[in-house]
């Protein structure tokens, strides 16, 4: 994907949106196997579009809204790698079973999470942070039927227009109460607390181990 330098250098440039991707793990946080055919993917923004105040359309798929705010993802150029937080509202609800339209809090999806690995809240789910520029959002997003940031470039496949992906992962809940709850998530490639080896290698897996365990 390239970054939109031209349009970034522009007098005045369109706004940076910012969207989010939870992406969950089957067997941790949902049932081996996936019964229920729950999605394993969720899309939210913390904003609007212009259009009904409510989903926000990118690349022909659907972002819901959600009272969420998103800190600390500044970069740093001492070496230090940021963990930023984000931050669910527990009073409003997040659409966790499509389907049918099931809207439950936070602390309600926890607990679902919860009962298919016991005090998980969530870690090890990757958070993919989506910053596409307003020039190249869906026209289904504004009451025109097109988009005004950009009428000269194609925008259909929304990839022109946008930054570089970022993608971490959900290393503790730090706060939940009846008003919030607040994850603290790492970078994919942050170590830190992780053992070492997570798995036991043995010689009827890989025979060249030797014959010392």
């Amino acid at each position: 994907m390239a970054i939109p330098f031209v349009e970034l250098n522009k007098i005045n440039p369109s706004s940076i949106i910012e969207l989010f991707e939870l992406e969950l793990i089957v067997g941790k946080h949902i049932t081996t196997g996936n019964p229920n055919n729950l999605p394993t993917l969720y899309r939210f923004h913390a904003g609007a579009n212009l259009n009904n105040f409510g989903e926000i359309e990118y690349q022909n798929v659907t972002y819901q809204r959600v009272a969420l705010s998103a800190e600390g993802f500044e970069k740093q150029s001492s070496g230090v790698v940021s963990r930023p937080t984000i931050t669910f509202s527990n009073l409003g609800g997040i659409v966790y079973n499509p389907t049918n339209g099931t809207q439950i809090t936070m602390s309600d999806f926890l607990n679902l999470v919860n009962a298919v690995t016991p005090h998980n809240d969530l870690i090890d789910g990757k958070i993919t942070r989506k910053l596409p520029l307003a020039s190249s959002l869906d026209d289904a997003n504004f009451t025109s039927g097109s988009n005004p940031f950009n009428t000269t470039v194609d925008t259909s496949n929304g990839t022109s227009d946008r930054l570089k992906d970022e993608i971490y992962v959900i290393d503790r809940k730090a706060i939940e109460n009846r008003q919030i709850v607040q994850f603290e998530l790492t970078a994919a490639h942050d170590l830190e607390n992780r053992i070492v080896p997570q798995r036991v290698i043995t010689r009827d897996l890989f025979p060249a181990v030797g014959r010392f365990i």
